[in-house]
């Protein structure tokens, strides 16, 4: 039995349906049954149109899983299933797609960036991604070959343009070429991730193109943790004057049905109206490619808008509210966590918990994401441990309603300190007896880890990280680094603000007034090694996440002693940094992909080549400052 066409838009609206889902990277079977599952509702739901994510089916970003043949056949047998599945909604689904024979050369990619347009049983059409990211986190150009820009394709008589991901920040790109080729809306699929920001430049974007090209705009990206990239969602729609018509939750799963109007279609109804027939539109300057059904039938009813749950007119809730930015920060921390915990399969996280701020946001956001029953404490007293700091975190424990275990190092530090003692100078001694506490709590945690299959999380930040203030093989042991891109500064706030959640704070009010320290040696204090983190932070900022030299710093009047020993020691802790684990990006520059420095260089940033002095770090070995905060 051939399946009915569906006539053109009822009253100039294109109702689709703007699937936000959350994909897994290689998960190939996993991602066809979200689609399935979608396509469904969507058909439910009278969508003539359904769109999803960039590289749908294999997840994003597969990195060498694409350099698998076997994966990429995997991948469009995918593809052919879904498409065998659709019906008269139509549904936009990226994929890896293999160049042909003849267009492969030796040494190029032979992969394109795709999306396949299917409908009625079989792929209608694919286009290719035309512009490659090859900055900050992406790496396209090693796996793919740039497309051409296709023409608009006519689904259920309305033309829609089909792009992905970059090809929409490009100006005068593939977008413009392919309202050129007679395009009435354009769709555009994403696996854009998140940093702080990142909304307010994609709504800049989406308004510029939606006005400059006169068309409504459809965005949908994909949603989700993936090691450390935070997908965060946000597919929004917006019409052709640039108005904000339909946004999706942050951070979240779900389909989204959206009638979208279409001047040119509104246009040729207004006409029916009038003169009882459409007058003839213009011929667009190129002849856009035919995705419409040779089957034919009788025409089944269009929902109209007026009398659906999906209607035009209740249009104003579906523009899911932006979060406040400490909100969003939060979101994204336990988006990645949660992620990160369920596409490994653990079961349970153990943190390290010393009473200090940073171990409590851990703890807090992990118990937030996976639940409090999935979360283990694990106190680790030394000598030098304060009473409170013990009270602390049994104090969190209680109130986040974790288990936790008690497990004092003082035996394992004794031991190891009277093996070592002879072997140690008198000046070398200090500094090893504190880096060893903080790898005694490493071997722990990892002992808990192997022995009930657990996820260590860590609980270093990045400004600790940025100056090498952390033991290597101790406190940077573990395998998911949750704050490991949130600067001090933030992580007070973001423990403030998780205390405002709920009936009573979570976090107490001691650890958040008490001075950080790692308290490895009695009365230590950070500000004792590094500047008071509302010095240290805007120093980092500006040479990590803004690219300033020592020199740029010096003379936009930083203290110049100061500035050189922090530049030093970036530099010197990059080799920590290459060993620490993956961790939840959030910045535009995050420690990882993102920033990519060498270990051994001889560049310093400043006009004199440095500072001397007995208070510089000479050699990496000199830096290891220790927290466990």
């Amino acid at each position: 039995m051939s399946l009915p066409r569906l006539d053109s838009p009822r009253n100039g609206l294109l109702r689709t349906a703007i699937c936000q889902i959350n994909t897994t990277v290689g998960d190939i079977e996993g991602n066809k049954k979200k689609v399935l599952t979608a396509l469904d509702e969507a058909e439910d739901a009278g969508c003539a149109l359904a769109v999803f994510p960039e590289l749908t089916i294999c997840g994003y970003p597969p990195e060498d899983l694409l350099l698998k043949r076997r994966f990429i056949a995997e991948a469009v047998a995918a593809l052919e299933d879904i498409a065998r599945f659709t019906r008269r909604c139509f549904a936009v689904v990226g994929f890896p797609a293999e160049r042909p024979e003849e267009e492969q050369i030796r040494g190029q990619p032979r992969l394109y960036n795709a999306a396949a347009i299917c409908g009625y049983g079989k792929v209608q059409a694919v286009v290719h991604k035309t512009h490659l990211p090859n900055y900050a986190v992406f790496d396209e150009h090693r796996y793919f070959a740039e497309g051409q820009p296709h023409h608009a394709v006519e689904i259920h008589g309305v033309r829609v343009g089909v792009s992905i991901c970059e090809d929409l920040w490009v100006d005068g790109g593939a977008i413009e070429r392919i309202v050129r080729s007679g395009s009435e809306i354009v769709v555009n699929i994403n696996a854009s991730p998140y940093h702080i920001g990142k909304w307010e430049r994609r709504k800049h974007l989406l308004e510029k193109r939606s006005t400059e090209n006169n068309q409504p705009f459809v965005y949908v990206n994909q949603v989700g943790g993936q090691d450390e990239l935070v997908f965060d969602g946000m597919s929004s729609v917006f019409d052709e004057t640039g108005q904000l018509i339909a946004r999706c939750p942050q951070f979240a799963e779900g389909i989204l049905a959206v009638d979208i109007p279409i001047p040119s279609q509104q246009a040729k109804q207004s006409d029916m109206v009038g003169q009882g027939e459409p007058r003839p539109s213009a011929a667009p300057r190129n002849e856009p490619h035919s995705a419409e059904s040779d089957e034919t039938g009788p025409a089944e009813p269009h929902p109209d808008a007026s009398d659906s749950s999906w209607a035009s007119s209740s249009q104003s809730l579906k523009i899911a509210p932006q979060l406040e930015p400490l909100a969003e920060i939060y979101e994204a921390l336990k988006l990645g966590v949660e992620d990160y915990v369920a596409k490994n399969n653990f079961s349970h996280v153990c943190v390290g918990l010393s009473g200090g701020i940073d171990s409590s946001l851990v703890a807090a956001v992990a118990t937030d994401a996976i639940g409090a029953s999935k979360v283990h404490g694990v106190l680790m007293p030394s000598r030098y441990s304060s009473e409170h700091s013990i009270s602390d975190a049994k104090e969190l424990c209680q109130n986040l309603d974790i288990s936790h275990s008690i497990v004092p190092i003082e035996p394992a530090h004794s031991s190891l300190m009277e093996m070592l003692q002879p072997h140690l100078t008198e000046e070398s001694a200090g500094l090893t007896e504190e880096n060893l506490q903080s790898r005694i709590r490493g071997i722990v945690l990892m002992a808990f880890a192997n022995a009930r299959g657990w996820l260590n999380l860590t609980t270093g930040n990045k400004s600790e990280s940025a100056v090498g203030y952390s033991t290597l093989y101790g406190d940077t042991a573990g395998a998911f680094a949750v704050i490991k891109d949130v600067w001090k500064q933030q992580v007070y706030a973001l423990a403030k603000y998780r205390n405002r959640q709920g009936a009573k704070p979570a976090i107490p009010e001691n650890v958040l007034a008490k001075a950080p320290s790692a308290e490895l040696r009695p009365d230590q204090r950070d500000d004792e090694t590094l500047p008071p983190y509302e010095q240290l932070d805007p120093l980092l900022f500006a040479m990590i996440e803004q690219d300033l030299t020592g020199a740029d710093l010096i003379a936009a009047g930083y203290e110049a002693e100061t500035v050189a020993r922090i530049a030093r020691l970036i530099d010197l802790a990059e080799y920590k940094r290459r060993q620490n684990p993956p961790g939840i990006r959030i910045t535009e520059k995050a420690f990882g992909k993102d920033r990519r420095m060498p270990i051994t260089h001889a560049y310093s940033g400043l006009e004199d080549g440095g500072l001397d002095g007995s208070g510089l770090e000479n050699s990496p070995d000199d830096s290891n400052s220790e927290s466990t905060s």
